[in-house]
């Protein structure tokens, strides 16, 4: 059956279709689980419906996973790095469609859906490189950080957020294709749909030696306490509440370009999205005057359209967040400089919003996913980085300034505390430096980067007696 929107037309091209199996348990499509409508946030109609993972489907492919890593471990790596460059080269001829249906699925701004897919095929790009690195090793180990972890000789148990299937689904089939190709084991990127009972079945499998989990805090505390319980290894990225430091040097106008992006064009829904706005006393009011003639001029509407800055929030629930989240503001202390309220439409949208509050609210404190900016002044640059550090989280940080003595004691071990530190570019600028927040609410580990193969592997201390 066609989709019957033309809208949705371009699905096809990516093997989607109105009804769709949505487990990839050894090189067949499977979805004996429960069946589930996927929605366009935009206007919350159904795009399709996806057969999801049972407990059954989970079990059949994590056994035939666990046969295809015998095979996969023993293919030297840059074998490995040449089945990842034919992954990231089939990525490239889809990448409008796949732009696409992030957009169309999750709701982010087509720039930023096509933005998404282009990080994935950098990181294969990053891995091919990598695996030439490795000397030929074969050592086995165990987010796309699955083409580090496939050049590193892990077969990839994927499960993708329960409210994106079409995605896993699109994704998936273009990574079995390469591998079908290539005459080797579909089950060495094996990969589910499904909601929190196939989360909870992954976070308690002992043949799962690495969990990578990308999520709210909450949820990231719950599996590393389930994977840890089992001594087993954890990848988390979690929770980001990042800042933007303007200084009283900073080029007030590239600042305002890149915090309207990272805290708009986001729409709030990203790990790395700018929440805190910290502006120098002497500079506040210029800036923050730039900043809401701009929100007034923000396009709102379909995530599809041409010249879109803000669509929807990814749920009818996350809207509702967003309600309940702007009366706690209210309730302490914040002032609503523009927006705080719903747009009246089908789709999730919401006002983009801006308030100033005090650095010391337990709300600031919070990560509110949605398109919030907290604004905050500031007098020395020491005061920025006490409230730039005040937060559980520690994802991302920037700081706008022309001064080398600035940068240097921002970018220093009495600056940031974040696992990415930025200067002169939004703190959504640099997410393919992948560090997360060491020992703060955002997680651990390291996602890519130059160190990042190591969380991929299992490293042996050898002696021989000949």
């Amino acid at each position: 059956m066609g989709f019957a929107r033309k809208q949705y037309e371009f699905l096809s091209e990516i093997g989607l279709s109105t009804s769709n199996l949505g487990c990839f348990v050894n090189g067949t499509w499977k979805g004996s689980g429960p069946v589930v409508s996927t929605v366009n946030p935009a206007n919350n109609q159904i795009i399709a419906e996806v057969g999801e993972a049972s407990i059954q489907d989970y079990e059949d492919g994590m056994q035939a996973c666990n046969e295809a890593a015998k095979i996969w471990m023993q293919v030297p790596a840059p074998k490995r790095g040449d089945i990842v460059r034919q992954i990231g080269d089939s990525l490239r001829t889809k990448l409008q469609q796949l732009g696409r249906l992030v957009s169309l699925e999750m709701g982010k701004i087509l720039p930023e859906g096509i933005g998404e897919v282009q990080e994935i095929i950098d990181m294969c790009d990053f891995a091919v490189g990598l695996s030439r690195q490795l000397n030929g090793s074969v050592i086995p180990s165990e987010r796309w950080n699955a083409c580090i972890a496939l050049v590193c000789g892990n077969c990839i148990v994927w499960k993708g957020a329960p409210t994106t299937p079409l995605v896993t689904i699109a994704m998936t089939k273009l990574v079995a294709g390469v591998l079908e190709k290539n005459n080797l084991p579909g089950a060495i990127f094996t990969s589910f749909c499904g909601g929190a009972e196939i989360g909870e079945a992954i976070a308690k499998d002992r043949r799962i030696p690495l969990v990578s989990f990308t999520g709210s805090s909450t949820v990231g505390l719950k599996v590393q306490q389930t994977v840890n319980a089992r001594f087993g290894k954890c990848l988390l990225e979690l929770s980001g509440n990042n800042a933007i430091i303007v200084m009283d040097d900073a080029d007030v106008q590239l600042a305002v370009r890149s915090v309207l992006f990272a805290a708009v064009g986001t729409a709030g829904q990203r790990c790395t999205t700018c929440r805190r706005l910290l502006l120098h006393e002497s500079i506040y009011q210029r800036v923050l005057d730039q900043l809401l003639d701009v929100y007034k001029q923000v396009k709102i509407g379909d995530p599809l359209q041409r010249g879109t800055l803000l669509g929807p929030l990814h749920t009818s629930s996350s809207r509702k967040n967003f309600e309940k989240g702007i009366e706690i503001i209210k309730s302490q202390g914040g002032k609503i400089l523009t927006g705080g309220g719903l747009i009246e439409s089908e789709g999730n949208f919401v006002q983009p919003t801006i308030v100033e509050i005090s650095p010391n609210a337990d709300v600031v404190k919070e990560e509110l996913f949605a398109p919030v900016l907290y604004v905050m002044k500031f007098k020395t640059l020491n005061e920025a980085i006490e409230i730039n550090n005040s937060v559980p989280q520690g994802l991302s940080s920037s700081i706008f300034t022309r001064k080398p003595e600035v940068i240097f004691k921002w970018i220093g071990p009495l600056g940031s505390d974040c696992g990415i530190v930025n200067v002169n570019i939004p703190t959504n600028g640099a997410e393919i430096g992948g560090a997360f927040g060491g020992e703060k609410a955002t997680g651990g580990g390291r996602e890519a980067g130059s160190d990042s193969w190591k969380q991929y592997m299992r490293r042996s201390t050898c002696k021989v007696r000949t």
